[in-house]
């Protein structure tokens, strides 16, 4: 016998684990939400819970709604930006162009500094 121990895998206090022991569970009830591509997901809410307009569909994770016949579309896809397009959002050519020239200005300063 290896190791003499005759409880192997328990700790204490396991055991069954019933209804008796956690107190009765709160009423549920199944709400269906459909997505853009035709799952139906079935989660469960307590009886007096708030149930939530959307729900994430856990196959595809698009957003999902109560109604079946029209479920929310799908969220925009935004592409990645550059950091250099997110300074062109915010500056004009002109505006790039006396940051350069004062850049320039600048380093060509530092240049015939001895």
């Amino acid at each position: 016998m290896a190791g003499g121990n005759a409880i192997r895998g328990t700790r204490v206090g396991a055991g069954p684990m019933g209804e008796s022991e956690r107190g009765e569970s709160a009423p549920r009830r199944r709400v269906s939400y459909w997505c853009a591509n035709g799952h139906e997901s079935r989660p469960s809410f307590a009886v007096d819970a708030d149930v939530p307009e959307n729900w994430d569909c856990p196959r595809c994770g698009l957003p999902a709604g109560r109604d079946e016949q029209t479920p929310p579309a799908p969220p925009r896809n935004e592409p990645y930006k550059t950091h250099l397009a997110y300074v062109k959002e915010r500056r004009s050519d002109a505006d790039g162009e006396a940051i350069l020239e004062e850049a320039l200005a600048k380093l060509r300063r530092q240049r015939e500094e001895p």
